[in-house]
């Protein structure tokens, strides 16, 4: 079993910054591709980033692309998302997730955290 326990989300005015992160844990562990996805209010849940294993071939959302960066260490089965430039309109839960093997082209989200609150206000 793979647990992921986000950390990093709050209250923050538009035009801030904030940093997620998202540890993985567990017994033998291993994973692969691991990213963000978020879910506001009445809304479904989105695709925000994901990065692979290695750490080197992030892809973004286009909403959030040129905003908000997606990084990883990978020693430490961490994932970060520095998020700047907040706008209302990324005011979410955002959750991490990760994949087991095998590795594919997108994140397919075998495994879940419980959420995070990010607020924007304006």
């Amino acid at each position: 079993q793979v647990l992921l326990v986000e950390s990093g989300g709050g209250l923050m005015q538009a035009g801030g910054s904030l940093r997620l992160s998202c540890a993985a844990s567990g017994r033998s562990l291993i994973i692969y591709r691991m990213g963000w996805f978020r879910q506001a209010p009445g809304k479904e849940r989105e695709f925000v980033a994901a990065i692979d294993w290695s750490g080197t071939r992030p892809y973004l959302a286009d909403s959030v692309k040129g905003r908000f960066a997606i990084s990883r260490d990978s020693a430490e089965n961490t994932v970060y998302l520095q998020m700047n430039s907040l706008k209302s309109e990324d005011t979410a839960v955002y959750y991490c997730a990760a994949d087991g093997p095998p590795q594919l082209s997108i994140i397919r989200g075998d495994y879940w955290g419980q959420g995070t609150q990010v607020t924007v206000s304006s």
